[in-house]
């Protein structure tokens, strides 16, 4: 069973790869030519509030296990959830 998860968990793994390049793409092209500035921490803050958000849903807001999927302590989690305005 766990390796079926894993090729389910691979393919959409891919897919999330794929539609971040696309953005990237798209959002480079609205540069018209200009350098961004400071992007890995503006990827971060575009990607981590909705990653916090959709997992805090699919956890039904139990914070424990939220943490325990992504990774994280839950006191890491709770500040992050305070500092998104989550909680």
């Amino acid at each position: 069973m766990k390796k079926k998860n894993n090729k389910k968990n691979q393919k959409l793994n891919g897919s999330l790869n794929h539609l971040t390049e696309n953005a990237l793409k798209k959002y480079f092209k609205t540069l018209n030519g200009h350098k961004p500035v400071d992007l890995y921490k503006f990827v971060i803050k575009e990607v981590e509030r909705p990653l916090m958000k959709e997992v805090m849903k699919y956890t039904d807001r139990n914070q424990s296990e939220a943490a325990k999927i992504l990774g994280i302590n839950r006191t890491t989690l709770r500040k992050k959830l305070k500092d998104f305005k989550i909680i």
